[in-house]
């Protein structure tokens, strides 16, 4: 018959040491290593920049508040899940109609809104993440939106559309604040009318801007004028400032002549510059200066035509006698 033998796994060194426990409790070191670096990674959650972190026990909310970073939790006991708390954008299309029946197409408008941390919890055990949009903002933009559209004219709304803004974003603020929404911003971003109801629009914007090209240009006429009129007045003001001024310094010379009449001979003095006049005439007899010499000789030529005038002329009285 064949034999058998079998052998012991637990083999021994030179020493007697057995080599086979000292694989099995190698290894079960490492498992155990491995388990508790598992459970150390699922110890902890990253919460990212923007969001808040909300844990959970076993299904309940424990904590809604944890801030942006690493943040410890029970592992298979407690999650904790990210909600962003950034602005969020709803926009939807609607029609409207404006009080004077105009109708208002591809009406576009946009909701900016966040969600309130104080109020986190209450927002996902009663409405919950997932269902802001469908629960609390389809039924209410375009209805308050409408219903505020619905309160004016077609043509204010044209031209007062920030301040219908402004009344929408009111309410649509003291609707979902209650619900922990908080409206950031509002906008009606597209207004299309009927084109005929455009162009009686446009018509009379245009209409009003030559009005006051007109209005304008009057203004600056009428200031034109004014300015002529103040320049006229300035003008005369001057001429009767200057006319006072002569008077004044004509009556000041007569005054002082009456009281010094040798005051024209002084004044005569200040006014000469120094060169002698070329004629002098004692009304009978002009005397001409020319130059130094020649006026002597002019002077002894007329001299000697003269007193040949007077001989010739006593001749025929002698004759006569």
């Amino acid at each position: 018959m064949a034999e058998f033998k079998f052998t012991s796994a637990n083999k021994t060194d030179g020493s007697g040491n057995k080599t086979g426990n000292k694989t099995g409790l190698l290894v079960l070191i490492i498992a155990i290593a491995i388990v508790v670096l598992i459970i150390a990674f699922n110890c902890f959650t990253i919460v990212r920049e923007g969001f808040i972190g909300v844990k959970y026990q076993f299904g309940r909310i424990v904590e809604d508040d944890l801030s942006a970073g690493l943040n410890f939790r029970i592992p298979f006991i407690e999650e904790i899940e990210e909600v962003d708390i950034r602005d969020q954008i709803y926009s939807v299309n609607a029609n409207a109609y404006t009080s004077d029946t105009q109708n208002v197409q591809n009406l576009q408008l946009k909701l900016n809104y966040r969600y309130a941390s104080s109020m986190l919890s209450n927002i996902i055990r009663d409405t919950g993440i997932a269902n802001v949009e469908n629960k609390l903002l389809v039924p209410n933009v375009a209805k308050i939106a409408k219903d505020a559209i619905g309160k004016v004219k077609a043509e204010d709304l044209v031209q007062t559309r920030s301040e219908v803004q402004t009344t929408i974003q009111n309410e649509l603020t003291e609707v979902l604040s209650p619900y922990g929404i908080i409206v950031t911003a509002f906008a009606i971003e597209n207004l299309d009318f009927d084109p005929a109801f455009e162009a009686s629009i446009q018509e009379k914007v245009i209409a009003a801007q030559d009005a006051l090209k007109m209005e304008n240009k009057t203004r600056e006429k009428q200031e034109e004028a004014k300015q002529i009129v103040i320049a006229a007045q300035a003008n005369a003001d001057s001429q009767l400032a200057l006319a006072e001024a002569e008077a004044k310094a004509i009556a000041l010379i007569e005054e002082q002549l009456a009281k010094s009449p040798n005051y024209i001979d002084y004044f005569k003095i200040q006014k000469w510059n120094g060169v002698f006049p070329q004629v002098m005439s004692d009304g009978v007899n002009p005397f001409v200066s020319i130059s130094g010499n020649s006026t002597a000789s002019t002077s002894s030529s007329s001299a000697s035509k003269s007193s040949t005038t007077t001989s010739s002329s006593a001749q025929p009285a002698a004759a006569a006698e």
